[in-house]
């Protein structure tokens, strides 16, 4: 069975997400749980702040499967719905078909550290 992950919406005014790390390559098996990608959004658009308003989370998968292509790049800012990956449930299912349903995720919000004196 093929499954499908595009960009979720987060936050009600996010537009874009900056994939921070990939956790995973092509080709990995992602038992129940694994670590996928973590993402960066920042609202500074959304409304005026004293600090940029920049939230980190984490994206995991709720399904076991093979990750079989990856359609975004570490670094690259991507708007929410892009296609970032396709999965699989055996490792040598055929990529020709449609994907049946989209992957199951958890997401994770992450805490950074920071100084005031940063900002």
């Amino acid at each position: 069975m093929l499954l499908s992950l595009s960009l979720p919406i987060i936050n009600p005014f996010m537009t874009t997400a900056t994939i921070e790390v990939l956790h995973v390559a092509v080709g990995d098996l992602l038992p129940l749980g694994s670590k996928l990608m973590d993402l960066k959004v920042d609202l500074s658009a959304a409304a005026p702040h004293d600090c940029p308003p920049i939230a980190s989370y984490r994206l995991a998968v709720r399904d076991a499967v093979y990750l079989r292509r990856l359609d975004v790049i570490q670094g690259q800012e991507y708007p929410v719905g892009a296609s970032l990956a396709l999965f699989s449930t055996t490792p040598d299912e055929p990529l020709d078909a449609e994907p049946t349903r989209a992957l199951r995720l958890s997401t994770a919000g992450i805490m950074q550290a920071f100084s005031w004196d940063e900002v």
